[in-house]
């Protein structure tokens, strides 16, 4: 079982994050258990004590004169190397105090009283996939890094990647989620292999995704979402479907 230790001094929205921890824990049975919701740095330490892989969902700004939550990060992750951290703050991008403490963070969260309970939710949702995906072959894992979080997605979850509006970003779809990293469609074209083809210079695709192509009208459905087909994409599409029969 995975143990989940929360640190915040505000009390109303430790308990508010401890419930919405438990009540997903429940809901999905995880194999995970909220081990201590503590109010400061020394609390969480003394009960994080020989913890391995251990979630950790941390205050930033913890009155302590000693800690704030970057450098009980900091420790924690000397301890417990593989731990997963989240950092809940009032304000908004920290990502690079995270890279002062040399800290990789799974994620932040806004302290809205309004929205903090579905937000712990969703992040838990996303380290339990992260976690299955750990325990899978590593080739049927993609890895990418956004800003200063690194996120494993399943290969068979994947839609379809296609360029970004920034210069050299990609875009990943999912049945849920859009990432933007920084990447481009060649390499990963040559990376994943022959379970996506290029329908067109923007877009890769996952070929057991394609719902409907429409071969006149140059666009193909994937997931829910349209997809353009160009000559060339085309010409690979009839060639994969020639060697799939």
């Amino acid at each position: 079982m995975i143990g989940i230790y929360l640190c915040d001094d505000e009390e109303a929205v430790r308990h508010q994050i401890q419930a919405a921890l438990e009540r997903k824990i429940f809901v999905e049975n995880y194999d995970m258990k909220v081990v201590c919701s503590a109010a400061n740095a020394q609390e969480l330490l003394a009960a994080a004590e020989g913890e391995k892989r251990g979630i950790y969902f941390l205050d930033v700004e913890l009155k302590d004169e000693e800690w704030d939550g970057f450098r009980l990060g900091q420790e924690l992750r000397r301890r417990d190397p593989h731990c997963t951290l989240v950092y809940i703050t009032s304000y908004g991008d920290l990502a690079w105090r995270t890279f002062q403490y040399h800290l990789e963070a799974f994620d932040y969260i806004v302290k809205e009283r309004s929205q903090i309970g579905s937000s712990v939710s969703q992040c838990l949702g996303e380290i339990q996939t992260r976690l299955l995906a750990q325990r899978q072959d590593p080739a049927e894992i993609f890895t990418l890094r956004t800003g200063e979080t690194v996120r494993h997605i399943p290969l068979r979850d994947i839609f379809f990647f296609e360029t970004a509006s920034i210069s050299h970003h990609v875009l990943l779809h999912t049945s849920n989620s859009c990432m933007d990293f920084l990447g481009n469609l060649y390499e990963l074209e040559i990376q994943l292999g022959d379970r996506f083809i290029r329908t067109h210079r923007s877009y890769l695709v996952a070929v057991d995704k394609i719902e409907t192509v429409e071969l006149n009208h140059n666009k193909l459905w994937v997931g829910g979402h349209v997809c353009l087909l160009s000559r060339a994409g085309k010409t690979e599409l009839r060639r994969k479907m020639r060697g799939n029969q």
